[in-house]
């Protein structure tokens, strides 16, 4: 061990980068390779979610006609649509047993981890639930509640996994992700909600409140993900909100807010509410396999991007042991006039004349230097799109409190939120963390 010292102090007395120097900033870029893999696992998880999520949204809206007609509509649509949900099921539980169970030192958050955990469970429990409606011993809301848990216990994955990504493009594409997919989930709850209705032939003023605060919430979530899209996306998406389904959208929920002003209508009109509404989130569908696609080959070319990085850091390294350095060299943290030192000191080290003998111990210093700068300007970028995924969690947890505080639904919290936020000219996320505050003390 004294020889160690004694080998460290000569080379940093003769101007030369130390072996544990050099060994430090390779293991600074595997371990960035180690994370984009972890990052890649994770981008596999979310587009198999996307998937699921997909196929539990059709079967919720094909259970809520089957029971809202009483057994005689979407027989055989449901049954259909049940064995495409478990196909995919049994694909999700594959992925996530070869990527998160073959080693326990995975390097992946806790909550994540928690969040599959959970997920999981609720689709344990997924075919007695099926057995149920099939036997018609539970109502339409008590199907539908038990399906928007479970889509909502999925969506967390995604939620954690944009959270605890470490790459500034890929969290925008993740944060864009999750927006875009509880967007779409407010699309299939909306679906949800009008076939209630149109199947039991009538309506009420809730409903239409219901329906309101959904399309609203849908506009909220549309926004935050046009921020963070690209272009292709956007107008993929403007394409969809300007076109003829969403159009027709528009004008059935006119038609359920007049409705519920008084008088009835034909139930076979379920029928026609589910298959534009289908139509409009098999729409979406794209869109969420654009941005997947899109994710998955940012993280390989990331991977791959670093990999070269590395390659690159190995050869230098070498080449410093042929290259001879001078004591008095200015290629160091000791003299680098861009590095924070002496608080008010106006000096600026003069430029010293490079020698094409230390070519290589400038680039070995630069090459350190700009990591520590680009690790600092990427957590800069990390905390401009990881804001959209904690006002989120901040809304939520004042939603959470509004309904304990006042025995309300979190569609009441939300609208009491968003009437609070317009009366005092602030954003929702700013009023909702007032409530978290105050609630606090």
């Amino acid at each position: 061990m004294l020889q160690f010292y004694i080998n460290t102090l000569f080379e940093i007395a003769m101007g030369k980068h130390s072996e544990i120097t050099k060994r430090f900033l390779l293991a600074a870029k595997y371990q960035e390779i180690q994370a984009l893999h972890h990052l890649s696992s994770n981008c596999r998880t979310v587009e198999a979610i996307k998937d699921m999520i997909h196929q539990l949204q059709r079967e919720r809206g094909m259970s809520n006609v089957f029971l809202g007609s009483k057994g005689d509509r979407f027989s055989a649509q449901r049954e259909q649509q049940i064995q495409s949900s478990q196909e995919c099921e049994q694909d999700l539980r594959s992925l996530l047993k070869s990527l998160y169970l073959g080693n326990h030192d995975n390097g992946q958050s806790m909550r994540l981890l928690s969040s599959i955990t959970f997920a999981l469970q609720g689709m344990d429990h997924l075919p007695n639930l099926r057995e149920k409606v099939s036997a018609l011993q539970v109502n339409t809301l008590e199907s539908t509640n038990a399906y928007c848990r479970l889509i909502a216990g999925l969506l967390d994955v995604i939620f954690e996994a944009a959270d605890v990504a470490s790459d500034p493009e890929m969290t925008r594409l993740l944060v864009a992700l999750f927006n875009f997919m509880q967007g779409k989930e407010y699309a299939g709850q909306e679906r949800a909600w009008g076939a209630i209705g149109f199947s039991e032939s009538q309506f009420d003023s809730t409903l239409c409140d219901r329906i309101h605060t959904l399309t609203e919430s849908q506009q909220q979530c549309f926004e935050t993900f046009s921020n963070f899209a690209d272009t292709e996306e956007q107008a993929m998406w403007n394409a969809l909100a300007t076109g003829e389904v969403s159009g027709n959208i528009q004008r059935l929920r006119e038609m359920i807010c007049s409705l519920a002003k008084g008088g009835g209508c034909s139930s076979e009109l379920s029928e026609v509410w589910y298959d534009i509404a289908t139509q409009r989130i098999d729409a979406m569908q794209l869109i969420e396999e654009h941005l997947t696609t899109r994710l998955n080959q940012q993280a390989e070319l990331r991977i791959k991007q670093a990999e070269d990085e590395l390659r690159n850091h190995e050869l230098l390294v070498a080449s410093l042991n042929n290259t001879p350095a001078h004591a008095g060299s200015p290629f160091t943290m000791l003299f680098d006039s861009s590095v924070k030192g002496l608080r008010g000191a106006e000096i600026r080290e003069d430029d010293l004349v490079e020698s094409a003998t230390l070519s290589a111990h400038k680039s070995f210093y630069e090459l350190i230097r700009g990591q520590s700068q680009r690790i600092e300007e990427m957590a800069g970028q990390l905390a401009a799109a990881k804001q959209a995924l904690n006002e989120q969690k901040v809304i939520d947890r004042a939603k959470l409190l509004l309904m304990q505080q006042g025995k309300i639904s979190e569609q009441q919290a939300y609208r009491k939120l968003q009437t609070s936020a317009m009366e005092q000219n602030i954003r929702i996320a700013e009023l909702a963390q007032r409530v978290v505050q105050r609630a606090a003390k």
